[in-house]
């Protein structure tokens, strides 16, 4: 059997799906229909061995999932609204650097600067980092809280959890009809909800090693330490979704997990049709061992919700 690990991510009215030799972004266009657009992947591990290790292919596949998830949220728009609404080059790298900084800024920065005004009521280096690492993890819950009340967010939730139950389904030995999908969870363990509660759980313990260093340099620890962190995160979720994986690992994803209840939504049946699209083609790909982009559409869903 194929060991693989099937992923993806919710996009504007649709998902994309991730599989060994191409990626496939299916999105419900106005007229109903479905476009499919399938790419061959490129990744930078197949040019740089080394990359594949452990701890460093973690920090890699973070880069190239951001890369991947702006472009596939960039094609999505631009089929659903029109040519308008797709991205430059320019204004990919951009909104990737806006991400960024406003990542930083919140999960890094803020914490760090309220850190300094209770530090001194706080006399063990372990309490004050685990403190500071407790802020975080109420910003990020909270952040994930908030967006989940909006409407468009929502949709896209929806699609979140669509993705979810077709990956299930598949891992499950199921055919991948809309009613086998339906039947199956909205929870999985290597969700990248999971990955950034993990990667905040990681950099709460890297960081206790060096003390309590001051606002600037605190900030700056953090930053140099991301990849490590992002590389042991990785390590960890890989090991969550494995079904032999050390019980240990399944209580690490727990919280994730939980909070998947917020990130998801479950989805109408002409959701799960757009999930499944992405999903084959990357399947039907890795059967072929393909390497040519195409381009697919397909007639609106006999099933509704």
């Amino acid at each position: 059997m194929n060991k693989f690990s099937y992923g993806g991510q919710a996009v504007i009215e649709g998902v994309m799906m991730r599989g060994q030799y191409s990626s496939a972004i299916a999105v419900r266009k106005m007229d109903q229909t479905i476009s499919v657009r399938e790419e061959t992947l490129k990744p930078w591990s197949d040019r740089f061995p080394i990359l594949k290790k452990p701890i460093i292919r973690g920090a890699v596949s973070l880069i190239e999932t951001m890369i991947m998830g702006i472009k596939s949220l960039n094609y999505s728009a631009s089929e659903f609204g029109g040519e308008e609404e797709q991205l430059t080059t320019k204004e990919i790298v951009l909104t990737m650097g806006f991400a960024v900084v406003l990542t930083v800024a919140l999960f890094i920065v803020l914490p760090a600067f309220i850190i300094r005004f209770i530090q001194g009521m706080i006399p063990s280096n372990f309490l004050l980092n685990l403190t500071e690492g407790l802020i975080k993890i109420t910003f990020f819950v909270l952040y994930i809280i908030g967006i989940s009340w909006m409407e468009d967010i929502q949709r896209v939730f929806q699609y979140h959890g669509a993705e979810h139950k077709s990956i299930n389904c598949y891992e499950a030995g199921k055919e991948l009809t809309v009613e086998n999908v339906a039947e199956h969870s909205r929870i999985h363990a290597r969700c990248g909800t999971n990955f950034l509660l993990i990667v905040l759980f990681t950099s709460v313990f890297i960081f206790s090693f060096f003390g309590r260093p001051p606002f600037l340099q605190r900030i700056l620890i953090h930053l140099a330490i991301m990849p490590l962190v992002a590389g042991v995160s990785y390590e960890i979720i890989r090991k969550a979704g494995q079904n032999d994986s050390h019980p240990v690992f399944k209580w690490i994803a727990k919280p994730g997990m939980l909070l998947q209840h917020f990130t998801t939504r479950e989805p109408d049946h002409t959701q799960i049709e757009v999930a499944i699209k992405a999903l084959n083609t990357v399947l039907d790909r890795d059967a072929s061992r393909g390497d040519m982009e195409k381009i697919r559409k397909f007639p609106s869903p006999s099933t509704n919700a």
